[in-house]
């Protein structure tokens, strides 16, 4: 996959465009994706994905404390080339950006820039200034500039959209299993290891701190968690803790996410490192003292080695 900050040498052959943030890249998005794909190959083009940087909401100061996104741009980039998409666009947001009619959106850059021979669509897309520009807005278009123009359907799991919402909102409660099922891969932090307490060495259990490194990333709900550690393309078994660390830590906006690597001794400080979730164990707690923390992670190493068989 191509990844392009700007437009200024891009080159793609017939290219089949789409549109988005493309937060979790879930089973709806890669519905888009597959379409965009079929579309390319009867054309003999290249898929593109066309995303914003910054988020929009942090440009133009809407709730901007709340937003919390499922992926970081480099776990995303890591997503869509897993989704087999020849390009991916990332286009600067900006206040001036945002003031863009529809219309000169498409004119000046999908068209004139980008070359896009088609365009696949939401079932509920807009975009341009004000968020103007609707499908049927954009159909009229299509035939005045000369490029096909689709909608595709919201796809339903179960009965229920699949939207980033309700897989933020999984996230929120903790439902390892309901996000991993909405996703269609499993959710993962990709995060740069940093220096910690190392109180766990202590105890007998070190751990990695992980820094996702971007303050909008998701992270699950606090308690213990079955994972999977990617570490120079070698996978490793561990449970990690994401929480204030009650028993230890008193500083009670210190949330951090640290995970124990099973059968593991190297040194990683300053590695970047993917971790994958399968299961919440349990709740984070208060323990009297160290003694009884240490026997409980005994206990939830025995769990997740036993979840893992």
């Amino acid at each position: 996959m191509k990844v392009h900050t700007d437009l200024n040498n891009f080159s793609a052959l017939n290219p089949v465009v789409t549109i988005g943030t493309f937060d979790g890249v879930h089973l709806g998005h890669k519905k888009v994706i597959k379409r965009l794909q079929e579309l390319a190959r009867k054309v003999n083009g290249e898929t593109v994905i066309f995303t914003f940087y910054p988020h929009p909401r942090l440009v133009l100061n809407t709730h901007q404390d709340e937003l919390r996104l499922i992926n970081t741009l480099e776990e995303k980039k890591i997503l869509l080339e897993a989704a087999g998409v020849d390009h991916m666009v990332i286009y600067p947001f900006t206040k001036e950006f945002s003031k863009l009619s529809y219309t000169d959106f498409v004119e000046k850059i999908l068209v004139g820039q980008l070359g896009m021979k088609s365009l696949v669509v939401g079932y509920d897309h807009k975009f341009g200034h004000k968020r103007k520009g609707t499908f049927e807005d954009l159909k009229v278009y299509a035939d005045k500039l000369n490029f096909n123009i689709e909608q595709l359907e919201v796809l339903n799991v179960d009965a229920i959209d699949i939207s980033s919402t309700k897989i933020r909102q999984a996230l929120a409660e903790g439902d390892i299993q309901t996000t991993n099922k909405y996703l269609g891969h499993r959710y993962f932090i990709k995060g740069i290891v940093v220096d910690g307490k190392k109180l766990g060495h202590e105890i007998g259990f070190p751990t990695a701190n992980v820094d996702p490194q971007e303050s909008y990333k998701l992270v699950p709900k606090d308690g213990v968690y079955a994972v999977k550690v990617e570490i120079d393309e070698v996978m490793y078994t561990g449970m990690l803790n994401i929480g204030f660390r009650p028993t230890v830590n008193h500083q009670m906006d210190n949330r951090s996410i640290e995970v124990n690597i099973f059968d593991f001794d190297e040194n990683i400080y300053y590695k970047n490192i993917s971790i994958y979730f399968y299961k919440r164990i349990r709740n984070e707690q208060m323990f009297k003292g160290i003694g009884a923390l240490k026997e409980q992670l005994e206990k939830d190493k025995e769990t997740v080695l036993e979840f893992f068989k």
